[in-house]
């Protein structure tokens, strides 16, 4: 009986928001039984639960009230219409009825009004699918001038039918305008579009009750910091993919965002991370096997079906059609081509290089060691096993090789290290400082614990430099935040990510031991890291002393630009004697040569130029959708980008013999830049 109730209850009341909007939607349709979702009773009780663990556990204190009922509506909407392009003003009306009972929903697990919403949705993505295949029916009229607004985050909803297909009629046009410009024609172009739709509608139609019920409580859960969620028991397949220890292809964890795949993760060691042409955030919008396969159109594709097409054999060929994070979404797309390896789901070791560099007297040898995690195997030092691998021991073991090659300074890589182990962290400061606290952990019920270096043996006290970058996260920014403190190190590159929380994993099933049901995780934020100065990392990272170009925008990439980040604050420093490596008349002198640098340096020159062409390209919202201007857009990039692969008489600084280590310098300007300032430094120093 209670299912029909229901029924009934979501059947009327659905079709009460169609009737509401009848004036402006002249398409209206009843939602057919069969395409309906229901709240199961194990969600119920999962709502309630998720409630009372955050309530209590959480860092941040929360009050779930009127106030945060209205977020988690608009959080909820937002999560299923990002840019506002399938719902209208009349159903967010219609769903505001239920804006301040929200916070009694979750708490109750009377969750019937969330799946009525998304049954809304599902229909008016359908609609829109309809809509996109009567209009390829012809070819779009190129020749007319006008313009494509892309972002909608920040527009008014739809009014009405009719600005909703003009919309669509512009979004399906710049579609097959994009391919028209890689030089497709119309029957493929048509094809291409049919098909990605058709899978697309496959996806949408493909949600159940528990993916529905995971975008619902991730609407309140992420209220509390981006880094709580809740994770179904079957998100591994939609969301990341979780390998074996061992598989072949390219080395790279992907997640689905509705339409598109995007890259979630590097992993160290394997195909894409060892090409550099992929980074997290990108998205992968087609696959190609092989040098000379045509491109498969992955765009609304299942998880699972992508990963299919790039996981292959050993030594086998895929391409890649990539967006880059940095770019629009209706940007011209970069061709990536990996070789598929063997990848092992384990951390790539520290490693170094030596890197010899002319200066106006005499050579110098820079050891350059990179670091890609703060990795540890848990397992065998748990077991007491000797010789357990660590981040800090093959560090150690790099400084031994570096020292007894008699460099003059290290300089430690830390970009794109998302972090890792925390005691490692600890571990391998303590390498290059005599003994002291490292970070401070403030828990949610205020209590603060310093977590120290007790070894007084320093392994290195020579020279040292730390280059960062905007994804240099965790762990990472609690090391490179004690040797700033410490005056340890010269920091360069860009301000760190910004990432100073931390998280436990909690499995629900514990909570309900007489079930044979899964009842997925619940990670959630626990405490916050403090450097010994008192600061907090959190959103605005560790600064360099000398601040590289950032082509990556803060407010977009990094923690500061994700909502409802727990704030940067203060609290008591500590004690600390501080090494005084780095003074601020040598931090003031390194800045001048550097400004310098970026006045007469050409590789740097035009890597400025390309940054600002980027800064200004994302503050663009529209696009033309006439092709000849677009095809001289197109030529004008191609030429911006050219004008980047400066002529660099390498060997006359860094005299490199190793061809691979030569190449390695030559692309990467920042790793070139340090070298120069850390030379300078010791010049400086020494004077």
């Amino acid at each position: 009986m209670y299912f029909y109730t229901v029924l009934i209850f979501i059947l009327t009341s659905v079709f009460f928001s169609f009737e509401r909007d009848s004036d402006a939607v002249v398409n209206t349709q009843i939602i057919l039984s069969d395409s309906l979702l229901f709240p199961k009773a194990k969600h119920r009780e999962q709502s309630k639960l998720i409630h009372q663990l955050l309530t209590k556990y959480h860092y941040k204190k929360v009050s779930l009230n009127d106030s945060l009922s209205e977020k988690v509506l608009d959080k909820y909407i937002s999560s299923l219409d990002p840019n506002r392009e399938y719902l209208y003003s009349s159903d967010i009306n219609y769903f505001k009825q239920y804006e301040r009972q929200m916070d009694d929903y979750i708490t109750s697990g009377y969750l019937e009004p969330a799946y009525e919403i998304f049954t809304v949705y599902h229909e008016r993505v359908k609609n829109r699918i309809d809509f996109v295949f009567s209009m390829l029916k012809n070819e779009p009229d190129f020749s007319k001038v006008e313009d494509f607004y892309l972002d909608r985050k920040e527009s008014e909803w739809f009014d009405d039918v009719e600005q909703m297909d003009d919309y669509w009629r512009k979004k399906i046009k710049n579609a097959v305008l994009n391919l028209k410009i890689l030089g497709k024609d119309w029957n493929s172009n048509k094809e291409t579009l049919e098909n990605r739709y058709k899978r697309f509608k496959k996806t949408i139609n493909q949600f159940n009750s528990e993916d529905v019920f995971e975008i619902f409580i991730n609407s309140y859960a992420e209220l509390y910091d981006p880094h709580t969620n809740y994770f179904s028991p079957v998100n591994a397949d939609r969301f990341e993919i979780n390998m074996s220890k061992t598989f072949e292809g390219i080395g790279a964890r992907l997640q689905q965002d509705i339409e598109y795949t995007t890259i979630f993760s590097i992993m160290p060691g394997g195909p894409a991370y060892r090409s550099k042409s992929l980074e997290k955030g990108d998205k992968i919008i087609g696959v190609a096997q092989g040098d000379e396969g045509n491109f498969e159109d992955i765009i609304g594709w299942r998880l699972d079906d992508v990963v299919s097409r790039i996981k292959g054999p050993k030594a086998s060929v895929v391409r890649l059609l990539v967006i880059k994070k940095e770019s629009s979404i209706d940007a011209f797309p970069d061709t990536v081509r990996l070789v598929r390896d063997r990848v092992d789901v384990v951390d790539e070791d520290a490693t170094f290089d030596i890197v010899p560099f002319n200066s106006s007297d005499r050579q110098f040898n820079i050891g350059v060691i990179k670091i890609p995690s703060f990795y540890i195997n848990f397992e065998d030092a748990q077991k007491g096993v000797k010789d357990y691998k660590s981040v800090t021991r093959d560090v150690k073991r790099c400084i031994d090789s570096l020292k007894t090659l008699s460099v003059d300074g290290i300089i430690i890589d830390l970009r794109n290290n998302g972090g890792g182990s925390l005691q490692e962290a600890i571990d391998l400061t303590g390498l290059f400082i005599e003994t002291g606290p490292v970070v401070q952990i403030k828990s949610s019920n205020g209590r603060i614990e310093i977590e120290k270096d007790f070894d007084k043996q320093i392994h290195y006290d020579g020279p040292l430099l730390v280059l960062n970058n905007s994804f240099t996260a965790s762990s990472s920014e609690i090391f490179s935040g004690a040797l700033k403190d410490y005056k340890r190190g010269l920091i360069v590159g860009e301000p760190t990510f910004g990432k100073g929380t931390v998280q436990n994993l909690l499995d629900l099933d514990r909570f309900f031991p007489k079930s044979s049901l899964k009842f997925g995780q619940l990670k959630i934020t626990l405490a916050k890291y403090y450097r010994v100065s008192g600061g907090s990392t959190q959103k605005i990272g560790v600064s360099p002393h000398v601040l590289f170009p950032n082509i990556y925008d803060r407010e977009i990439y990094t923690e500061n630009a994700r909502k409802n980040a727990l704030e940067w604050d203060k609290i008591r420093d500590i004690s600390f004697e501080n090494n005084n490596d780095i003074s601020e008349s040598l931090v003031d002198h390194l800045n001048s040569k550097f400004i310098n640098d970026t006045k007469s340096d050409s590789s740097l020159i035009n890597y400025l130029s390309f940054v600002k062409r980027t800064e200004e390209n994302r503050k663009k919202n529209t696009i033309s959708l006439n092709y000849e201007t677009r095809l001289e857009e197109k030529k004008q990039s191609d030429s911006q980008n050219n004008s980047l692969n400066t002529s660099l008489k390498i060997t006359e600084i860094f005299p490199i013999e190793q061809e691979d280590l030569k190449k390695k310098i030559k692309n990467d300007l920042y790793l070139r830049e340090s070298v120069k300032l850390f030379v300078e430094m010791i010049g400086y120093k020494n004077s």
